[in-house]
């Protein structure tokens, strides 16, 4: 994995330096909008509260989600569009190692072109970037709900905690699929691109088979996994709801706080959501790297 982000930085850093700066404003701006959703309810409750003061703290909350909507467009187009030009260099160098004299075959070659390379330059994009926003808001809403009611915060962190240790147990045999999967349709686009079809058709249809196979066990790795994850998710919003009422209820803490803190648990699910997802994908995508440089540098012919 460090091999695969290393080539991403040494190609792409400067516009990667620009993608962190915006990801850091948007993780930044990230529990804002909760500490406004805390003060305009306990507004309601309080006396004095004119409405005024109400229609400025709604405006303050209204420009505070502009502006990170804002960062984000930014920076997703930025990330995109520096995705495809990866994609569009990744392309052209196999294509022009593949006009070298034993260079892989065209069906090795098609599949890198058509699949593999589009996979990682669109990772590449969002390499960096992703991580940062969504560990960044993390770190901010805990941070924000720790700082309202520490009891609350810590329960939040035992709700994370178990989710990345149940993916870290089941993400590797979910790349050892990836890469079966990978290898299996290399062979069969090279049968079908070769010369003699109708002598390999049958082996085609079995190497379908087994594809068809192997992404079977992956969904059904992917879906049990996900299974475990969503009941942490619901047990985690059905027992701040309950810490939180009876901190309500014996007059240690306000109904805003508990609130706030049940918006901040599920805008914490996006990004734990999306941080697995992005683990998953940072596997699958180094196994991918790995049979990509073997198509583009084989051991035979040196390591440039």
């Amino acid at each position: 994995m460090f091999q695969l982000y290393a080539t991403i930085w040494r190609a792409t850093w400067r516009r990667q330096i620009l993608l962190i700066l915006l990801s850091v404003g948007i993780a930044a701006l990230a529990a804002a909008p909760l500490q406004f959703q805390k003060d305009i309810i306990n507004a309601l409750d309080a006396e004095g509260t004119d409405a005024a003061g109400l229609m400025r703290l709604c405006a303050g909350m209204m420009g505070v989600i502009l502006l990170s909507l804002g960062l984000k467009w930014l920076m997703g187009y930025r990330s995109g569009v520096l995705g495809e030009d990866v994609t569009r260099r990744l392309r052209g160098v196999i294509v022009g190692d593949g006009l070298r004299e034993g260079g892989p075959d065209k069906g090795t070659m098609a599949a890198a072109v058509t699949a593999e390379a589009e996979e990682l330059g669109r990772f590449t994009g969002a390499a960096i970037s992703e991580p940062v926003v969504q560990i960044g808001t993390l770190v901010s809403v805990v941070s924000f709900i720790a700082a309202t009611q520490p009891r609350l915060g810590l329960l939040a962190l035992a709700i994370i905690l178990p989710q990345a240790l149940i993916v870290l147990a089941t993400q590797p045999r979910v790349n050892a699929l990836v890469a079966q999967r990978v290898r299996i349709l290399r062979e069969s686009t090279g049968r079908i691109t070769g010369s003699d079809l109708a002598l390999a058709a049958q082996q085609v249809r079995d190497e379908f088979d087994a594809i068809y196979e192997t992404r079977r066990r992956v969904f059904l790795w992917k879906l049990s996994t996900k299974f475990v994850l969503s009941t942490i998710n619901g047990a985690g919003t059905v027992a701040v709801l309950g810490l939180g009422g009876l901190l309500v209820l014996q007059g240690r803490s306000n109904v805003g706080t508990v609130v706030a803190a049940t918006s901040g648990l599920a805008r914490l699910n996006g990004p734990t959501t999306f941080l697995i997802a992005f683990y998953r994908q940072v596997s699958a995508t180094r196994v991918k790297y790995e049979l990509l440089r073997e198509v583009v540098t084989p051991p035979t012919r040196g390591a440039g």
